[in-house]
This record gives C-alpha cells, structure tokens and sequence, in this order.
C-alpha cells in the first residue's frame, strides 16, 4: 500500500465519532440509504443503522449516490425495532427521532457533543409513532416554506453537518474518538496491515 494512502486512511480513522449515528426506519429507496452514507462518511459517522420492520431488507445500496461509502462503514441491519433500540441504548446516551411535533425542539437546540443516535424516518410517514416513544425526544428541522418536510437524505445532511459543527468547535475531530480494538478492526478491513 502507498504512504499517501496509508496516511489518508490513518487521517480518516482518527476523525471518526463513535459517539454519533444515524438511523434509517423503514426507508424505501435505497438511494436515499446511499446518500445517507455518503454524508455520514463526509462527516466521520462510522456506524450507521438500517431498521426495516415494515418493508423487506435491502441488499443493494446505490453505487453512483453513495460513492461506494457502503464499503467504508459499519452497517447495521435490524428487523425489530426493540433490538435495535436495545442495541443504540447500548451505545448511544441519547436516541432523537425526526418529527414534527409540539414537543419537538428545534435541530439547533440539540448539543451534539454528547452521545447520540438519530432516527430518521421514511419517505412517506416519517418516523415511526413506537420509535419516538422508544426515543428520549423529537427534533425538527426549522423551515419557512410552505413543504414542511424535506427528502431524507436532505434532513440528515443539514442535522449531522449541524453535529459536526458543534463537535469541530469542541475539539471532538482533533483527537481519536473510536476505541482501539475498533479501531484496528477497521485498519483491517480496509486492507491497513501493520
């Protein structure tokens, strides 16, 4: 392997956030699941999560809207919405939904600094009503036009460059933020031999 593609490997790693995920509930088109990835790679989101418990798994990700992102993080796929949430609460300290709602605070309001996992939900009927109660809050997007919704792929862009925002100006970029077994697994996976 090349120096130059040692090092970007070895820079790429260091960013990553093990304290930051995405979900994607029921989302029908696997090309918004692709572009999705390719976001989270953009930001330094490792692991993101697929949760169908109403539509059929989804075995091909879009190559030309994810930019082959797929091969670069850890997917995790899930057909009960319990085990799933089971396995953020594990990780994450907090899970937020997407919805539109009187109790939802605004994106801007959410401190990204902290652990989190987002759920993001489907193209037609949003997040799920056993996911936000599963969730410890709702957050939305501020808007001003008269759609109140955006594409998922769109709604996940602003909320995580928002997290990478507030996790840039707290240093969260500027030191490891994944364990070091994960971290060698990864070195593995993507052909990084010691």
């Amino acid at each position: 392997m090349r120096e130059e593609r040692r090092n970007r490997i070895e820079s790429v790693l260091l960013k990553r956030q093990g304290n930051l995920t995405v979900v994607m509930e029921n989302v029908h088109d696997p090309h918004n699941i692709s572009a999705v990835m390719r976001t989270c790679d953009a930001v330094g989101i490792q692991e993101i999560y697929v949760l169908n418990t109403v539509i059929p798994r989804h075995d091909y990700f879009g190559v030309k809207s994810s930019s082959s992102a797929a091969k670069w993080l850890t997917v995790h796929h899930f057909s009960d919405i319990e085990l799933c949430f089971a396995a953020l609460r594990n990780k994450f300290d907090l899970i937020y939904t997407t919805h539109l709602g009187g109790d939802s605070v605004e994106l801007y309001d959410i401190d990204f600094t902290q652990s989190i996992a987002l759920v993001f939900g489907n193209e037609h009927h949003g997040v799920s009503e056993e996911a936000q109660k599963l969730s410890d809050g709702n957050f939305m997007i501020p808007q001003m036009g008269m759609i109140k919704s955006l594409n998922i792929s769109v709604a996940c862009a602003v909320t995580i460059y928002e997290a990478l925002r507030q996790k840039k100006n707290a240093g969260h970029y500027d030191n490891a933020n994944i364990s070091y077994p994960e971290a060698n697994t990864l070195r593995s996976l993507w052909g990084l031999t010691e």
